[in-house]
């Protein structure tokens, strides 16, 4: 599985982005997709999730609210939109797949996504 993130930049607080995760190379509706950041000297940590139809997601509590993932199995695609942006965004985002799968599972747990895609760096000035 080969995932690519795009959509990234240099936004003023406030504004928004949208990333994009393309996945290829196996049935993208059998994986459920991650999104990640680490920001310099910090840990990868969990951003959001959506399981293999999209019907389930997951936020972590700093972004619950202002950022909201789903995904186009028609396109083999994952979004993370991002309103209201904060300095404190700022990091590289990562996307990362679990799977295969046949269940509902959208794991917040780096340690269970097994591939992932090269990273987009989100700046916010304030």
């Amino acid at each position: 599985v080969q995932l690519q993130a795009s959509g990234g930049g240099l936004v003023q607080a406030g504004d928004s982005l949208r990333l994009s995760c393309a996945v290829s190379g196996r049935t993208f509706s059998n994986y459920a997709v991650g999104w990640f950041r680490q920001a310099p000297g910090k840990e990868r940590e969990f951003v959001s999730a959506i399981n293999l139809s999209g019907g389930s997601t997951a936020y972590a509590d700093s972004v619950k609210g202002r950022f909201t993932i789903s995904r186009d199995n028609a396109k083999n695609t994952v979004f993370l939109l991002m309103n209201v942006l904060q300095s404190e965004d700022t990091a590289v985002y990562y996307c990362g797949a679990f799977g295969p799968i046949h269940s509902d599972y959208r794991p917040s747990s780096r340690w269970s996504y097994g591939f992932w895609g090269q990273g987009t760096q989100v700046t916010v000035s304030s």
